[in-house]
């Protein structure tokens, strides 16, 4: 049955050296993520830590967001508490209407694109600039991230040269990664220069100091928040962390796991307000709180957004960010959609083959394999289980009840292995369309299985 996945999957499929291309490239990721978790000897003993530090603090979320509020507004910080995501907009668009804000940067943020921010300020009126390179350029093309670390990991670069020409005036053809990197700053600075005010989202916000963590490497954040007086940050309660002891945990993960780095360039912490400038932090629900109450899935919470888990995908690799329905790809956008409404996302559980290497490389050991199966047998109580796979399903069953029958069809399975491969590869199912021979070698091999030659 072909589902919604499958689909968009078939049509990223169609351009074959792009597809490579990005499965190559997400591999090398993966490999340099491997190499830098080979140079840590204690790498499997600080998984254990931050999976046993993502179980504690959420199932502590009461004390230790209390304590962080207590603290951070002892640092001089307002704080804000959103039980979903139109509160969360409307503090965000009263914070910055009550400044008469009109120009507002931001730093990438998932839980924005989780909440619609962007849209929701545009449309009252307010410029919305976003200031990681890859975010821009997606912005400035009205497309979506594809993946929540590189969100443009799969626009080549001849389409940003082309892009930067009508957006930016640069050289038609000039395609140099430096030079169109340049480009960008400059463009960049005028929108850094006359924002009034500034946001960042958060990696970690530390209880016992009141503080915000934002990990980058372009420093946009820093550059965002060092010129307006007015910062805004906002982070889902999931992202607490018990103190600075246990943020090195997680700092020591973070960057190893999803780009292969040691650490990220820029590990910025945010506790005070600048002098004379105000410091907004919004503590945002919008769901986690169920997903707390859901024994089977609570681990999806420990989620550190490296995506380590995309970049070994098989699937995703192959398929690209956009062939999910949820905004979030990959396996754990997967367990994240179905937490959120499973009857609109349940089309993406197929989109994973069971192979664990998710759950394996995982920082934080969310179970997501095992999630995703779990998933997996939920399917007929929600009433979307495949027809064809239930009916499989049950004559495989109706074969293994009958141990006679299942020899039988054991010793004759000669029959099937000995058909000529045309028959299986073909374009009536899905492996075969991309396994098709060609013509002219097809017939070669029909006369040779005449033959008895192969």
């Amino acid at each position: 049955m072909s589902t919604k996945h499958s689909k968009a999957a078939g049509a990223f499929l169609k351009n074959r050296e792009m597809a490579a291309w990005h499965d190559e490239t997400l591999w090398m990721v993966r490999a340099k993520r491997d190499k830098m978790s080979k140079e840590v000897p204690e790498w499997e003993q600080l998984r254990d830590a931050a999976c046993a530090l993502k179980m504690y603090s959420n199932s502590h979320l009461d004390q230790l967001l209390q304590e962080f509020e207590k603290n951070a507004l002892a640092n001089g910080a307002y704080v804000y508490w959103a039980k979903d995501a139109d509160e969360y907009c409307k503090i965000i668009y009263n914070i910055l209407s009550g400044h008469q804000v009109k120009h507002f940067i931001k730093s990438k943020s998932m839980l924005a694109e989780e909440c619609g921010l962007n849209e929701y300020l545009e449309e009252k009126g307010i410029e919305v600039v976003e200031s990681d390179l890859g975010e821009r350029i997606l912005q400035l093309m009205h497309k979506c991230p594809s993946h929540i670390v590189m969100p443009a990991i799969h626009i080549k670069k001849e389409e940003i040269g082309e892009l930067f020409v009508r957006e930016m005036g640069t050289e038609p053809g000039n395609n140099d990664q430096t030079y169109l990197t340049h480009a960008a700053r400059k463009n960049l600075r005028q929108k850094f220069i006359h924002a009034e005010a500034a946001m960042t989202g958060a990696n970690f916000a530390v209880a016992s100091t009141g503080e915000c963590v934002v990990c980058t490497n372009e420093g946009n954040a820093d550059m965002g928040t060092s010129q307006p007086k007015l910062q805004i940050t906002a982070f889902g309660l999931e992202k607490i962390v018990p103190d600075r002891e246990a943020l090195g945990v997680f700092t020591r993960l973070l960057a190893r796991s999803g780009t292969g780095q040691p650490i990220t360039s820029y590990t910025s912490h945010y506790r005070k307000p600048r002098k004379g400038g105000e410091l907004h932090i919004i503590i945002v629900d919008n769901g986690r709180s169920q997903i707390l109450a859901d024994q089977e899935h609570v681990k999806t919470l420990n989620c550190l957004r490296c995506g380590a888990c995309m970049n070994t995908c098989p699937v995703y690799r192959r398929s690209g960010g956009y062939s999910y329905t949820y905004f979030i790809p990959g396996p754990i956008g997967i367990n994240l959609g179905m937490l959120k409404a499973p009857l609109h996302y349940y089309d993406n559980v197929s989109a994973c083959s069971l192979c664990y290497s998710c759950q394996n490389v995982c920082p934080a050991k969310v179970d997501l394999a095992d999630q995703i199966y779990r998933w997996r047998q939920r399917m007929d109580g929600l009433g979307v289980a495949s027809k064809e796979k239930k009916l499989m399903s049950g004559g495989m069953k109706f074969l293994m009840e009958r141990p006679a029958l299942f020899n039988f069809a054991l010793k004759n399975a000669s029959i099937a292995n000995s058909l000529p491969r045309w028959t299986l590869y073909n374009g009536m199912n899905d492996w075969g369309k991309e396994h098709e021979m060609p013509k002219f070698v097809k017939e070669s091999f029909n006369e040779m299985w005449k033959k008895g030659k192969v």
